[in-house]
């Protein structure tokens, strides 16, 4: 039976981000921009899974952010999207990316659970408290101002999803948001828990992730900032007995010569994004979300046009080998990759750079 692989710690994990948006990470109005089909995202899995890459990650979203693309106007719901790809997949784990205020627990757990089931123990859950007012709102949802209700809200949440995952008895549960009657998990995951995945940069976000995740997940912008902010992470989670796992995301753009690579990345920052959309992302970041630094946020509103924010890895086979080892070094435990074009890209970063990775020991 295929092991989950992100329960071994081992190794600098890798995947993909966003790849059921439309766009996937990359705020373009290029023709070649990502095309979410199911077929797309079908045949990216099976190659990623071939290739030996960890995971997949999706964004969950309900509205996009306009513009002349409507970024991320076109979403695959993660829960069918990973159910899918986990029938269609061998070895690779895959999450469902969820928010706590939109999904009632005691229907998550089992989603989770028959995932497992079908995935033979590759799933993973993606745990999303709240941020994006717009879309709460589009739901008919108030978002809570203050973070502490909404993780408070978050770790009953939870509390109920593990309860259903380890229960062997039908339970009432009475707390302060949940208030259910003879309930009962039943399948289980396949192995016990999935793998769970928290994007924190609060305080109160980071203690519960620190709290209940397997990996938290946080941009890496400056990394002389985030070698510190790991170590903290890591010994914050230790004193509670725990060992988190610092994941990143990175937008990869390899070509043969560094020339070809930055030419691209010149022009997806300028003539080829879609600046409203990127100002819409950007303003909303500064509103309502604390996961990006905002004494940060103006100077890399660039980098949210070609790759949401995420770190560059720019340039040959060589250097985009060299960035991720940098990764490795400041301490995170793994990044995510996304590509304008995932399945017209990946290959090339598989057949050389994955065999510089592997030189190097960390894969």
């Amino acid at each position: 039976m295929p092991t989950n692989m992100m329960k071994d710690k081992n190794g600098f994990k890798l995947g993909t981000f966003s790849s059921n948006c439309s766009s996937g990470m990359t705020v373009t109005k290029s023709p070649s921009r990502w095309v979410n089909s199911w077929e797309n995202n079908l045949k990216l899995g099976q190659m990623l899974d071939d290739a030996g890459i960890d995971f997949m990650l999706p964004i969950a979203r309900w509205i996009g952010y306009g513009g002349e693309t409507d970024f991320h106007g076109s979403v695959l719901e993660t829960v069918t999207w990973a159910t899918a790809l986990l029938a269609s997949t061998k070895n690779i784990t895959v999450f469902a990316t969820v928010h706590t205020a939109a999904n009632n627990p005691v229907v998550v757990a089992k989603q989770i659970a028959t995932m497992d089931q079908v995935g033979n123990g590759r799933a993973g859950l993606n745990i999303v408290a709240g941020w994006n007012k717009p879309e709460y709102e589009a739901l008919g949802l108030t978002l809570p101002d203050d973070h502490e209700t909404r993780y408070g809200y978050a770790q009953e949440w939870f509390d109920v999803v593990e309860k259903l995952w380890t229960s062997t008895e039908y339970f009432d549960w009475e707390g302060k948001y949940f208030n259910l009657k003879h309930v009962a998990g039943d399948p289980k995951p396949v192995n016990g828990r999935p793998p769970i995945l928290n994007a924190a940069g609060s305080a109160t976000g980071r203690t519960f992730a620190t709290d209940n995740a397997d990996y938290l997940f946080t941009p890496a912008i400056d990394l002389n900032r985030s070698v510190d902010e790991i170590k903290e992470l890591k010994a914050q989670a230790a004193e509670k007995g725990r060992d988190v796992g610092v994941l990143t995301f990175s937008h990869v753009i390899c070509r043969e010569t560094e020339e070809e690579a930055t030419a691209l990345r010149d022009r997806l920052m300028g003539d080829l994004a879609d600046w409203e959309a990127v100002d819409n992302l950007v303003n909303l970041q500064f509103a309502h979300a604390q996961s990006f630094p905002h004494d940060l946020l103006a100077e890399i509103k660039n980098l949210f046009a070609m790759g949401h924010g995420g770190f560059p890895l720019v340039g040959t086979p060589r250097q985009v080998a060299d960035g991720i080892l940098k990764l490795h070094e400041t301490g995170f435990a793994g990044t995510t990759l996304s590509f304008v074009d995932y399945v017209e890209e990946f290959p090339y970063f598989r057949d050389n750079v994955l065999p510089l990775l592997a030189e190097a020991g960390i894969r």
